[in-house]
This record gives structure tokens, sequence and C-alpha cells, in this order.
């Protein structure tokens, strides 16, 4: 994979409705029990939404704000483009409005694994199979 040449500009703006997002998150993953997950970036395994922070609107956007966290269906950005504004190097992509699936005024942070159990009153489920009768 190539590097990508950073562009140093001096503003930045949102044309219409678009949403340009940074902070998107691609590196490694750590379960509880200390399972390393490799970094995901264009691979098969990395299949899933992903977070990301709002840093600039179109005049024509009413969803979402500047600051805000979005949740994005895999895949509905573009690839990024590394920029030098006031002297920060950030990446930027532009995210599907479409494809936005929640959108938070806090920090998310990766949550695709659950800690929730699976509770059933059903005997054959309690006793290892759904087949038995």
């Amino acid at each position: 994979m190539s590097t990508l040449q950073t562009h140093n500009v001096t503003k930045l703006r949102a044309l219409h409705d678009h949403i340009l997002v940074k902070d998107m998150n691609f590196s490694e993953r750590f379960t509880e029990g200390g399972i390393v997950l490799p970094g995901d970036d264009s691979k098969s395994a990395g299949i899933r939404p992903r977070w990301a922070e709002v840093y600039a609107i179109g005049h024509k956007q009413t969803n979402v704000s500047i600051g805000q966290y979005v949740l994005v269906a895999h895949g509905r950005w573009t690839r990024g483009v590394n920029i030098n504004i006031n002297n920060e190097e950030i990446t930027i992509r532009r995210v599907d409005n479409n494809d936005i699936l929640l959108v938070s005024d806090d920090m998310r942070f990766d949550d695709t694994f659950s800690h929730a159990e699976s509770v059933s009153t059903d005997p054959h489920k309690l006793h290892g199979s759904m087949h038995n009768s």
C-alpha cells in the first residue's frame, strides 16, 4: 500500500450537504480476553461499520454538526486524503449521507464486541442443541 501525500491547506469546507470526517479507526483491536485482532483496512475481516468525527459539513447539511461522531456503514466513505491544516496533520474522508447509521455527541469506541448473553427458556436450547425434541 502506498503512502499518501500530505497536502498543505489553509481552509477546508464541504460542499452542499456533504459530510467530511476525520479520525476513522483502522488499527488493531483487542478483545477483553487479550486476543489481538490485526488492523483490517481493505480486508474482508474488516467489514463492519466505523465511527468517525465530523470535521466539516456543507451549508445544506442539517442532520449532523461539526464535532459530532457518526457511525458509517462499511465502505460508505472515500479513500483518505492527508491534509496539513493549522499545523495539524489529519486524514479526511467524505462519507455517504444515506449510510450514516448513528450520530453521537460523545466520542464513541469500536463496539464490535458484545457482552450480551443469550437467555432462553427453551429447554432444548438450554441443553445445548436446538434440534433435540
